[in-house]
């Protein structure tokens, strides 16, 4: 149920180099599995690939306009899978599947909150979910793309990218980085304003009981 890192695939594909090893995404509200992709040892990204048979699958800007290869946007999921809406829950139903203007009359989509984008080898990207994004003077700004571009350093091993005080963009990254290398890596594919004004390096992310994100234990 959680992202598949780049390093926990190289490092099963080098160790168990005759094995093949599959990334699954889908939601739920899909029936489950609904995109498929085979890692590669050397990729320093693992995309979740592209839909499965009698899957249609769009990212999609906030007025559910396709979005260019490489630009992010919600990704939406269409075809055989997707559910008629939840149980009891009209409202509920009516936020998250959507008339599907691309797709055969009569049939919807299920805006699955994700934030993804195109490669251009047709594979898709997730890149976290849509609703961290924050405001930071006036600019929107998509806490898990800019996470999505830390982890593709290859030195970088986990990272997290929190505003704080709602004036600046802290990340807290684990690993060993050149941080001066880190930052030029972040400014050749950022925005400016979204590139985080101080990095932190630390042994390991603070974890929850769960296995969550502690963010309340963060310096």
């Amino acid at each position: 149920g959680e992202a598949l890192p780049p390093d926990t695939a190289h490092r099963f594909l080098t160790t168990w180099p005759h094995i093949e090893l599959h990334n699954l995404y889908g939601p739920t509200e899909a029936s489950i599995e609904v995109t498929a992709w085979q890692c590669e040892p050397d990729s320093t990204t693992v995309p979740i690939g592209a839909p499965i048979a009698n899957i249609r699958a769009y990212v999609l800007d906030r007025r559910l306009r396709p979005t260019p290869i490489g630009v992010a946007g919600e990704l939406h999921i269409a075809g055989t899978g997707v559910a008629y809406g939840y149980h009891n829950r009209p409202g509920l139903t009516a936020r998250s599947f959507l008339a599907d203007p691309y797709g055969p009359p009569g049939h919807r989509m299920y805006a699955t909150g994700d934030l993804a984008r195109w490669r251009s080898d047709g594979a898709i990207e997730y890149l976290g979910r849509t609703d961290r994004q924050v405001k930071l003077r006036g600019q929107r700004v998509e806490l898990s793309e800019i996470e999505h571009t830390i982890a593709q350093h290859p030195d970088v091993r986990q990272c997290t990218v929190q505003l704080h005080n709602d004036t600046q963009l802290v990340a807290y990254l684990t690993g060993q980085p050149d941080l001066n290398h880190l930052r030029r890596h972040l400014a050749d594919r950022l925005p400016t304003y979204m590139v985080p004004t101080t990095l932190i390096t630390l042994p390991e992310l603070p974890l929850t009981p769960n296995g969550k994100l502690d963010t309340t234990r963060l310096p």
